[in-house]
């Protein structure tokens, strides 16, 4: 996990570098985040009523966060002197996950205190799981977004998010509208994902340890692999709906030697009913194993 976010800072910082040192495109100065609600002119009281203008600004505002770039939606001059992170305070309950990702950056040497100093900065708020099903979904996250101080419709934020959508179709959406923020996101469809903006992340279980261990813990990349398991993959069985005849033909690729393909039919709230005579044993071998440190491959 940690190796992860490094990979994200590393590749984030050399690209905010490269994109900010080039001399014919100068980085737009943006309103700082440091400045209080009214003093950006946001006004609770004032009428609330939503004019077919204001919906047309909306829309407007909508396309061009879907074309969000680093000149469109980025502050560019916040990152000049220093990559710099800063982690929101976490003021509810949030998941074990989500914590590790937040203890990352906390004790990387990227991590900053003091907001004004940021060229990223990371919620307090709990986003990895969008799935309304789950325990780990936080209700109403898009009005206690709006309460977020320096969030200025995402500028300059990062997201990160494991799990979106729900059963049986999962649509991406999130709940809440992103803005201009940078997504860090697993199994991102490539209809949503903006180039050069956006992150692509692994999908990592919740039981994935927040550091890699001792010195030696990743493998070498010598060749031919040493590595018992050649392939590995754990995830959801859809009974029916989207994804459904794909995951349920995965057994047919499983060898119980090297080729490693186990998914459970513990999903949603009707799974008992739609289970199948695969069903049982599928979901012993699912809790029981473990293979993330013995593959050399996974399947995403």
């Amino acid at each position: 996990m940690s190796c992860a976010f490094l990979v994200l800072c590393y590749f984030g910082a050399f690209r905010l570098r490269q994109h900010g040192g080039e001399p014919n495109q100068q980085p737009k100065k943006l309103r700082s985040y440091t400045e209080g609600p009214g003093e950006i002119g946001f006004y609770p009281d004032e009428d609330l009523i939503v004019s077919p203008s204001q919906r047309r600004s909306e829309r407007r505002a909508s396309h061009k966060s879907s074309n969000c770039t680093l000149y469109t939606c980025f502050d560019l001059s916040r990152c000049h002197q220093d990559f710099k992170v800063y982690v929101y305070p976490v003021e509810e309950p949030i998941s074990g996950t989500y914590q590790k990702i937040l203890n990352v950056i906390r004790d990387s040497r990227y991590f900053t205190s003091d907001p004004s100093q940021a060229c990223l900065f990371v919620l307090g708020l709990d986003t990895l799981d969008r799935d309304s099903l789950s325990p780990d979904y936080v209700s109403d996250l898009q009005g206690k977004l709006d309460q977020v101080k320096y969030w200025n419709n995402g500028r300059n934020h990062v997201i990160f998010n494991l799990y979106s959508g729900t059963w049986p179709d999962y649509a991406e959406n999130l709940g809440f509208d992103i803005g201009e923020a940078i997504l860090a996101k697993a199994s991102m469809s490539t209809a949503n994902f903006r180039p050069k903006f956006d992150v692509s992340i692994p999908l990592f279980s919740k039981t994935h340890p927040e550091r890699g261990g001792e010195r030696g813990y990743v493998g070498s990349g010598d060749l031919p692999a040493t590595k018992k398991y050649l392939l590995v993959f754990k995830g959801k069985r859809y009974l029916y709906g989207i994804g459904s005849e794909t995951r349920n033909a995965l057994y047919h690729l499983h060898n119980g030697k090297d080729i490693i393909l186990l998914t459970t039919c513990k999903h949603g709230k009707k799974w008992k009913e739609l289970k199948d005579p695969r069903c049982e044993l599928e979901n012993k071998e699912y809790d029981r194993l473990y293979f993330l440190e013995s593959r050399n491959f996974i399947s995403i």
